[in-house]
C-alpha cells in the first residue's frame, strides 16, 4: 500500500512538473508586444497564427501596414470636443430656436474658404464632359438671383459669375442640391488624383481601398452642430486644462465688429478693422467714399480678405451665408443627439409642427450671415432656412470631411 502511494505521488509530481513546463512555455509565447494599425506585428496575438501583407494572398488573413486617412486640399483639421451650442445673442426675433445645449462634437475638416466661382467653374468644366446639355444647365448657378425690380444690380447677372475679377469671390446663385452636386463630384474627382499619385489602381471600390488602409472620405456639406463649432472656434479662449477664458459672440474675441489688436501677435489684421463683410445699417454696405476702411466691398469680397479665426477659417461670419446639411427644424437644439447632433429630416409629430406647415424635409438650415445682412446675423448660433432647390447672392457653401480615427494608432 505504502508503495502503491508513493508511486501515485511520483507520478502526481511529474504531472505538475509537466503542466508547469508547458504553462511555462505558454506564459513566455501569450504577448507579442503591443500593436497598433501602423505597427500590427507578424503574427496574430490571439491565435500565433503568421499574416499576410499582401492583399492579393488568400491562403493567409491579410493585415493592411498602412492606416491612413488622406485629406482633400483647402480642408483644415477642426479638433473635435464639448461645446455649448446655441446663439449668446438676445433672441429679438423671439424665434426661440437656438437655446444653448451642450454637446460634443468629433474631430473632423472644414474647408478654410467658402467655394469660389472659380471652383464652381472648374466643376462645371468636369461635369460637361460627363452629363447632358440639361442636366449641366440645371447645376449652373442661377444668375438671376442678383435682379431686382427696384434696383441696377442686374449688371452682376452677367459678369459676378463670368467676369476672372470675381474667381476668387464666392460662388452665390447655388441652390443646397446642387452644392451636394459639388461635393460627390469633388470627392470622385480627388480620390482619382490621389490614387494616381500614389499607383493605385482607380478602379477600386471605396470599400476595398478601405481594406488596404487608404482613406479618402466623401466631401460632403458640414452638419450645423459642426459648423457652428468650428465658427466660434473657442480653441482660442482655453488656458490651463479645460478652462475657458469667456465664451464667444462672434468667432471672435470681444462684443465688437472690429478688431481691437494692434495688429502684433498671433491676431492678423490691424486695430479698427472690421473683422467682417457685412451690412452695417440701414441702406449702409461700404461706408463714405473716400474714408471707407477694409469693409469696402459693396458685394461679396474674395475668400481671403478679412483674418480667419482660430482654426484657420476664412469669413465664417460674414461675406455669404452657408448652406449646411441639416433639414431646419426650431426644436433641433432641444431634441438633437448631445454626441455629433444631426437634424436628418422633419419629425411629423404635433410637438415637432410649431403650426408651421411649410416646414418639411426639403427645408434646409444656413448659416453665418452675409455681405448683406446686419450684424445680429453673424453669430455662429443663429439659425435661418431656405427650400434645398432655392437660391440667393447670399447664400453660399464649404465643404467639410470626417477625420477617420488617427493614423499609426
Amino acid at each position: 500500500m505504502r508503495l502503491q502511494n508513493t508511486s501515485w505521488g511520483m507520478w502526481t509530481i511529474a504531472l505538475v512538473l509537466v503542466s508547469a513546463s508547458i504553462l511555462s512555455s505558454c506564459q513566455k509565447n501569450k504577448s507579442y508586444g503591443k500593436r497598433s494599425a501602423g505597427s500590427p506585428g507578424k503574427r496574430s496575438a490571439t491565435t500565433g497564427a503568421d499574416f499576410s501583407f499582401n492583399v492579393e494572398d488568400s491562403s493567409q488573413f491579410f493585415v493592411s501596414k498602412k492606416a491612413e486617412q488622406i485629406p482633400g486640399p483647402n480642408l483644415r483639421f477642426i479638433q473635435g470636443g464639448r461645446v455649448v451650442l446655441g446663439s449668446q445673442e438676445e433672441d429679438v426675433m423671439f424665434f426661440k430656436d437656438n437655446t444653448e445645449k451642450v454637446v460634443t462634437i468629433s474631430n473632423f475638416y472644414l474647408d478654410e474658404t467658402e467655394i469660389t466661382n472659380n471652383d464652381y467653374k472648374e466643376f462645371l468644366f468636369h461635369m460637361k464632359r460627363k452629363v447632358g446639355a440639361t442636366a449641366l444647365k440645371n447645376l449652373e448657378p442661377s444668375e438671376k438671383v442678383w435682379r431686382g425690380a427696384m434696383s441696377f444690380n442686374d449688371v452682376y447677372e452677367s459678369y459676378y459669375f463670368r467676369f476672372p475679377g470675381f474667381n476668387f469671390y464666392p460662388v452665390a446663385g447655388v441652390s443646397w442640391t446642387q452644392a451636394n452636386a459639388y461635393a460627390k463630384w469633388r470627392t470622385e474627382f480627388v480620390q482619382k488624383q490621389v490614387l494616381n499619385k500614389l499607383k493605385m489602381d482607380t478602379t477600386l471600390t471605396p470599400a476595398q481601398l478601405i481594406e488596404r488602409g487608404v482613406v479618402v472620405a466623401d466631401f460632403r456639406l458640414p452638419n450645423e452642430a459642426e459648423w457652428e463649432y468650428a465658427a466660434k472656434a473657442m480653441i482660442g479662449t482655453q488656458y490651463l486644462d479645460e478652462k475657458q477664458e469667456y465664451g464667444r459672440i462672434y468667432p471672435w474675441d470681444g462684443h465688437g465688429l472690429r478688431n481691437p489688436y494692434d495688429g502684433r501677435g498671433k491676431k492678423a489684421g490691424k486695430q479698427g478693422d472690421f473683422l467682417a463683410n457685412f451690412k452695417r445699417g440701414r441702406g449702409d454696405y461700404a461706408g463714405i467714399a473716400g474714408s471707407i476702411n477694409n469693409d469696402g466691398e459693396i458685394l461679396p469680397t474674395n475668400v481671403y480678405d478679412m483674418p480667419p479665426n482660430d482654426y484657420g477659417l476664412y469669413h465664417m461670419a460674414g461675406n455669404m451665408n452657408e448652406w449646411v446639411n441639416d433639414v431646419y427644424n426650431p426644436l433641433t437644439f432641444r431634441d438633437a443627439d448631445e454626441l455629433n447632433p444631426l437634424r436628418k429630416d422633419w419629425v411629423n409629430d404635433e410637438k415637432h409642427t410649431s403650426g408651421n406647415p411649410l416646414l418639411n424635409d426639403n427645408i434646409r438650415a444656413y448659416k453665418g450671415g452675409s455681405w448683406r445682412d446686419v450684424a445680429y446675423w453673424l453669430t455662429p448660433g443663429s439659425r435661418r432656412f431656405m427650400h434645398q432647390d432655392s437660391s440667393t447672392n447670399h447664400i453660399g457653401f464649404r465643404c467639410a470631411m470626417v477625420a477617420i480615427g488617427a493614423p499609426g494608432k
